[in-house]
């Protein structure tokens, strides 16, 4: 083969430790916000398609370890998410009751959130963003997700990050409370700054 060569190696013996990494960084309400943002420039999104029974999405996160997907239609087009949340309430059971279908045969279009009722904050935003002001965002929404958008090269939206409660939750090392127990930022704040 030219231009490539082989590496030299070296037979290993005696005590070989493997590496382990570093700790991860502390998060912070003060942090920058792109340090808890799934940035899908870097990772595979978490998808599904928009015709896959409820159950499907539901192992799939399970295997993924996530608690939500972004759903697609059959041209790869964002139509909408779906959580655990979807999958585990209230709506596959009132989907049985007003459809009369067996609990196999949701779908993740039936019980998903669609996408005209999503909101996505724009790239720019989050670039001067504080880890409290998505916690602020996401309690303001009652949402436990948003999405993060861009432009791409032809000028069209692009999801590019996702904002996780839970994944912040996480990071921060601490429950954050909801908005029925703490009606104010300060009282998260409050409350975030003393369990941290």
């Amino acid at each position: 083969m030219p231009d490539f060569h082989v590496l030299p190696a070296q037979r290993l013996a005696g005590a070989v430790r493997v590496v382990s990494p570093a700790p991860a960084k502390p998060v912070t309400l003060q942090s920058p916000a792109a340090d808890v943002m799934t940035d899908l420039r870097h990772a595979h999104a978490a998808v599904i398609d928009l015709h896959m029974s409820m159950e499907v999405a539901n192992e799939y996160m399970k295997q993924r370890g996530v608690r939500s997907l972004l759903v697609l239609n059959q041209d790869e087009i964002l139509s909408g998410i779906i959580t655990a949340t979807d999958v585990l309430g209230e709506k596959p059971l009132r989907f049985i009751q007003e459809r009369g279908v067996k609990h196999s045969e949701i779908l993740v279009s039936d019980i998903m959130t669609p996408l005209d009722r999503l909101e996505a904050i724009p790239a720019e935003e989050v670039r001067s963003a504080r880890v409290g002001d998505i916690v602020a965002s996401l309690l303001d929404t009652g949402r436990q997700h948003t999405l993060v958008i861009e432009k791409n090269d032809q000028g069209n939206p692009v999801v590019c990050g996702i904002f996780s409660l839970t994944q912040i939750e996480k990071q921060l090392g601490v429950v954050i409370p909801s908005t029925e127990i703490a009606r104010t930022f300060t009282e998260i704040e409050a409350t975030l700054v003393a369990r941290v």
